[in-house]
């Protein structure tokens, strides 16, 4: 029973296409497929890149810093499970 229920469960990410998934503590989300990993990557090389290459003292560099990651918690909502407050298996 517990072995259907584990496959039930795994079988979830294929049949919704589930990128993320929601942390077992506290809110948010973490990559459980190649998608969601290349958007995680992506980000990092657009914050890291805009960090790099935009002048220190810009307030444009702060405004298109808050839109990526806007960007990502907007891709992580859409792609993964629905966000709430957990605190472990309940």
């Amino acid at each position: 029973m517990l072995r259907r229920l584990y496959c039930l469960k795994n079988n979830f990410l294929f049949v919704n296409n589930i990128w993320f998934r929601r942390k077992r503590y506290g809110w948010g989300w973490y990559p459980v497929k190649w998608q969601g990993w290349l958007v995680i990557f992506v980000f990092v090389a657009l914050f890291a890149s805009v960090v790099s290459f935009m002048r220190d003292d810009s307030f444009l560099k702060i405004i298109i810093l808050i839109l990526i990651a806007l960007l990502l918690i907007l891709v992580c909502y859409k792609k993964g499970e629905k966000p709430k407050w957990q605190w472990g298996e309940k």
